[in-house]
């Protein structure tokens, strides 16, 4: 995590010295407000990932010569086979369109949504994967 936090790090000095550039050839605001906050983002997530890295000590991935065995295989369970997640990335994709067309599209989403989480939740339970 060490080398992550480097390179945010680097990220943040890199925002910051663009912003400061362009605000000097442009002059204008806006672009030199995000390039600032965007620098702003990347300081916070260096501090929080060196900062974890203090309290955690060396970890595999900061040993050059690790090998990928040393971490901990064990991230949980994942379904291999689901659609589910799919169905559901398909349902909050109708609802946000019914911000833009129509509120009759937010309801059918909202069900959808309901549904897959359903389907998502019960896969296990019924059907081919039922145990």
């Amino acid at each position: 995590m060490n080398v992550g936090g480097k390179l945010f790090a680097l990220g943040t000095l890199t925002f910051i010295f663009l912003g400061v550039v362009y605000w000097f050839m442009s002059g204008d605001v806006i672009g030199t407000t995000l390039l600032a906050l965007t620098g702003g983002l990347a300081f916070l997530i260096a501090f929080y990932i060196l900062f974890t890295d203090k309290r955690l000590g060396t970890m595999p991935e900061d040993i050059e010569t690790a090998l990928i065995s040393d971490i901990d295989p064990d991230y949980g369970f994942f379904s291999p086979y689901s659609w589910w997640p799919f169905v559901i990335g398909a349902a909050v994709f109708t609802f946000v369109l019914g911000f833009v067309f129509a509120t009759w599209m937010m309801v059918l989403g909202v069900f959808a949504i309901l549904l897959a989480v359903n389907g998502l939740i019960f896969e296990y339970y019924r059907g081919e994967f039922a145990k």
